[in-house]
């Protein structure tokens, strides 16, 4: 299965990024290398599809496209990561997805949307980081629905 490739987003300098989104492109590095272990073959990152809309990953299961939403924090004092994937995320999420579907040579596929949460930050051990990878964790949003 062939995918058309979209323009990624290019890294800015390191001492030009704030730390969180230090921490939320580590995280998605660090969710990328989950991903590619537990056999899923990554096809972009970081996929901006519009002015407004980006995938942070898109993988690929077998025949099926996966949407991948990264949500990376340092603690979960505060909830769960997937917390953060509200309605308003999910909506924005759907669109993207769909816009990307629509540019597909041939747009009948099976697709899904997977969250991964990453609890850490780039100074914790590797066996202090925690990785929870969420297949599934949303379905298309009613108003974006594909003929």
């Amino acid at each position: 299965m062939r995918f058309w490739p979209f323009r990624a987003m290019g890294e800015a300098g390191a001492a030009a990024t704030p730390r969180h989104l230090e921490v939320g492109r580590w995280g998605e590095r660090f969710a990328e290398q989950h991903l590619r272990e537990a056999g899923l073959r990554i096809r972009a990152r970081r996929l901006r599809v519009g002015k407004r809309d980006e995938i942070d990953l898109l993988a690929q299961d077998g025949e099926q496209l996966v949407f991948v939403e990264v949500k990376t924090r340092r603690s979960e004092r505060y909830g769960r990561p997937i917390a953060a994937v509200d309605r308003a995320k999910r909506q924005r999420l759907s669109r993207a997805a769909v816009r990307y579907i629509k540019r597909l040579p041939s747009p009948k596929i099976y697709f899904r949307f997977d969250v991964v949460e990453v609890i850490g930050c780039p100074e914790d051990p590797p066996d202090k980081i925690l990785v929870r990878h969420i297949p599934n964790a949303f379905s298309l949003d009613r108003r974006y629905m594909l003929p």
